[in-house]
């Protein structure tokens, strides 16, 4: 079924990349994977690809998944003794997305959230209605120290001027993580479009999988060695993939 089993000599902007610091891999937790079964496949294909690190970032939503960092690392410690035990060779480290729901900013103040090597926050808000303090709550990250970056921009329906309120955001000092799924349209064209215009216009910081099935990962092997898009998004943009490792 997945043709990545078998080692590729063909190039990969994997290898550029390295990192994939945004999936949701820890079994049981959120909307990914299921089990510890199902953990370890996806980890397992997701490895054979040429990732050197997994930055596993499960949602963290009070009235879906009120997970905490209590929760989430007893996760991730798992995951690693059964990595470890079925001789899988990748590391995994655990983090957050950070849904910008009414808890979001009790659990910053009181440090209970969870960066990305220990300096980057990604957070994200509704698809479909802008929170109206999110200026504030952007500050708010910042002035807790950390660097904020926003999942997945281009999914976002109600943004609508990309040249005002994409500049805008960056004006705040935010951080733009693209799916690399959405390059090739798979979330649909609107978020395509996006993504391409992010590309264009040099804004884009982190690429991530956003794994949560097998789908996303059979999408994103066609992704990954289309080597014509990795020489665009290089051309334009710094991925900072590589300084997580």
């Amino acid at each position: 079924m997945f043709s990545f089993f078998k080692k590729k000599k063909k190039q990969s902007f994997i290898d550029e990349v390295q990192v994939d610091m945004h999936s949701h891999l820890l079994p049981s937790i959120d909307d990914g994977a299921k089990d510890v079964e199902h953990s370890l496949e996806l980890i397992r294909k997701i490895s054979s690809l040429g990732y050197q690190k997994l930055i596993i970032t499960p949602h963290i939503m009070q009235d879906s998944y009120p997970n905490t960092q209590e929760i989430i690392y007893d996760k991730l410690q798992k995951m690693q003794t059964v990595l470890h035990e079925n001789e899988i060779e990748i590391v995994i480290e655990a983090a957050a997305e950070h849904y910008l729901d009414e808890a979001f900013l009790e659990n910053l103040e009181e440090d209970r959230v969870l960066p990305l090597a220990k300096e980057y926050l990604l957070f994200e808000t509704s698809y479909i209605s802008k929170p109206l303090n999110l200026e504030e709550l952007i500050y708010e990250i910042s002035v807790k120290g950390h660097k904020p970056i926003f999942a997945h921009p281009e999914r976002y329906r109600y943004i609508k001027d990309l040249e005002s309120e994409y500049k805008a955001l960056k004006d705040l000092g935010v951080y733009f993580q693209v799916n690399i799924n959405s390059l090739n349209g798979y979330y649909g064209k609107e978020a395509q479009k996006k993504a391409q215009f992010l590309l264009e216009k040099g804004y884009i910081d982190f690429l991530g999988s956003d794994t949560h099935h097998h789908r996303h990962l059979e999408n994103l092997e066609k992704v990954l060695f289309d080597m014509d898009l990795w020489h665009k998004i290089k051309a334009r943009n710094k991925i900072l993939n590589k300084t997580l490792l």
